[in-house]
């Protein structure tokens, strides 16, 4: 991929700086946040790098905006959604009877039990969980970085909180959702 079409002069951007600072304050954050909407750190980092690129790319434009932080995860979730939609993506396959679970278990147990069923939720419910829970969003912030109404928002994480209180059965809490986030935070 060609970044500039201009010869390069061995001097960066004027905005490189400020883009650099940026880059290592957000970076983690956002892979965390792309690592739960994805499921694998891989593919989360994958995610990361094409939405900072593209950030990048518009920093110009965009270095003084007071909702940088709003715009920059738009654009993580923009490039998951699209990456998801792709049709030679191996998807995984659904059966009526969730995975054994165990019966006592420790947060990092809990935390992987969590983001496995995290993982077999349709993609939009699944960022607006992501977004609602992890990335600590109000509703109203959840529909503008999703760019939906908040009834969607509302109906996305009805939706999405059901389905993981069928695959986890007795293991689901709420608190349990906030806390696979920050054990994702610590090990990201």
């Amino acid at each position: 991929m060609v970044l500039s079409r201009k010869p390069s002069t061995g001097q960066g951007s004027p905005y490189d700086g400020e883009f650099a600072r940026y880059f290592g304050a957000r970076a983690h954050s956002l892979r965390s946040t792309a690592f739960l909407l994805c499921g694998d750190w891989h593919q989360a980092e994958d995610i990361t790098q094409a939405a900072l690129l593209k950030l990048y790319l518009a920093w110009p434009r965009l270095a003084k905006h007071d909702a940088l932080d709003a715009y920059a995860r738009k654009i993580v979730l923009r490039v998951f959604l699209s990456e998801h939609r792709r049709h030679w993506r191996k998807r995984e396959r659904l059966t009526d009877e969730p995975p054994e679970l165990p019966t006592e278990d420790s947060g990092g147990e809990q935390a992987m039990l969590v983001r496995h069923a995290l993982s077999a939720i349709a993609p939009k419910q699944r960022a607006v969980l992501v977004l609602r829970y992890f990335d600590d969003l109000s509703v109203e912030e959840t529909a503008a970085a999703l760019g939906c109404s908040t009834g969607n928002v509302k109906s996305q994480a009805a939706r999405g909180l059901q389905t993981l209180r069928k695959r986890l059965g007795p293991h689901f809490s709420e608190l349990a959702l906030q806390e696979c986030g920050k054990e994702v935070s610590r090990n990201g």
